[in-house]
């Protein structure tokens, strides 16, 4: 067929330059077409009409083949598909209906047998390595020889049979899904759950949840463990007063808390690429145990409490001033999770009064750089009288 199609063009060319005088005379008077369009009508009609089932069957067979890894004449694929493509005249119509609408269907069919083997047989980075292969193939076939216009039908055919059908089923495997990926910290995986699933319509929305679900139920096992921890020491130091809000297993607390926040938040950056539904997933997760009580505290108070032991002289907290500027900085973030934000306004007040009177604060630096985030996070009203203490007191 190439070779005829070949001989073909050439016999038409220079049937055009032996007949020069009829293009540019008799046809035109007569409203006829070009010599070059009345071969190609010709071709079409005596032999395209005849072939193109036969040409478009091969086509196909070679395409699979090459799906399952055989070397074929990529060159020669792309040669007889420019025929579907010319015999249109300027239109695509023929291309389209005569192999393109095949190859899609064929394409859904084959990619459909292939990703029930896989879910099967495969866990869930393996998948994932599978169809993000396959999907790259798939754009490198259309560079090769299909035609530029197939590109997002045939990659939205892979995708659909690939991704959207099984999304449930990969998320959940039990030993290699989202949530196993998230526990065991599997962050190129996770990346490339991410790069996946946005290829599809909502399809980022279970990971966002199962991102969630993980985050909070990470949190609420710290609420859980430092609750434990204080009413064992409760138990240990029966007699002696029951209750120090500055103990050492509530700052430890805080201390996890901003430390899973930066892990999370690396997480949303470097495998969700900072968007903004995972940000809001992270959001309502904190939110989800920030707001919790504990250890008969609230979140709020402990956060204060935590701000005073690094602003006081002798506090717990032994860091370099660039250290307790960044851990500051966290803390003030943190705040944004909390909903009762006066309750945190008014413990902080307390103790800020405490160490000013006392002649305990460690830094005047520390105070007003902690008071001027306070204030770009919630506003001039909520620091305007921590600000006139700190003022009043120099």
């Amino acid at each position: 067929l190439l070779s005829r199609w070949n001989n073909h063009k050439v016999m038409v060319r220079w049937l055009s330059r032996f007949f020069n005088y009829l293009d540019r005379y008799y046809v035109l008077r007569h409203s006829l077409h070009p010599l070059k369009d009345v071969g190609l009508l010709c071709f079409r009609d005596q032999v395209y009409a005849d072939v193109k089932r036969n040409a478009r069957s091969a086509v196909l067979k070679l395409i699979e083949r090459e799906r399952e890894g055989e070397l074929i004449d990529k060159m020669m694929l792309k040669n007889i598909l420019d025929i579907f493509i010319e015999v249109g005249m300027g239109s695509m119509d023929h291309y389209e209906r005569d192999f393109e609408e095949v190859l899609l269907n064929e394409t859904g069919s084959y990619y459909k047998r292939k990703a029930a083997e896989w879910i099967n047989e495969d866990s869930c980075p393996e998948y994932m390595l599978k169809a993000e292969e396959c999907l790259q193939l798939e754009e490198e076939r259309v560079d090769n020889y299909l035609h530029a216009s197939t590109k997002a039908k045939l990659l939205r055919q892979v995708e659909g049979e690939v991704l959207s059908t099984y999304e449930q089923d990969l998320l959940q495997k039990e030993h290699s899904g989202c949530a196993a990926l998230l526990r065991d910290d599997k962050t190129e995986d996770l990346a490339r759950m991410y790069r996946l699933f946005s290829r599809i319509m909502r399809g980022l929305d279970p990971i966002a949840d199962c991102f969630k679900e993980h985050v909070e139920s990470e949190g609420m096992k710290l609420v859980k463990e430092v609750a434990e921890a204080v009413e064992a020491k409760k138990e240990k130091d029966a007699g002696k007063p029951s209750r120090d809000s500055g103990s050492s297993h509530e700052q430890q607390y805080v201390r996890q808390v901003i430390e899973l926040h930066d892990k999370y938040l690396a997480y949303v950056s470097t495998c969700f690429a900072n968007s903004s539904l995972f940000h809001k997933a992270l959001k309502e997760a904190f939110e989800g145990f920030c707001n919790k009580n504990v250890a008969g505290s609230t979140s709020a108070e402990l956060m204060a409490n935590f701000c005073d032991n690094l602003l006081k002289k002798g506090g717990s907290e032994k860091l370099s001033d660039e250290a307790i500027e960044e851990t500051l900085e966290k803390v003030v973030k943190l705040l944004a999770y909390i909903s009762d934000k006066d309750l945190f306004a008014e413990f902080y007040r307390k103790r800020l009064a405490r160490r000013l009177l006392q002649d305990k604060s460690a830094s005047d630096d520390h105070e007003r750089s902690i008071l001027t985030r306070l204030k770009q996070q919630c506003g001039a009203q909520f620091t305007s009288k921590m600000e006139g203490m700190v003022t009043d007191l120099q």
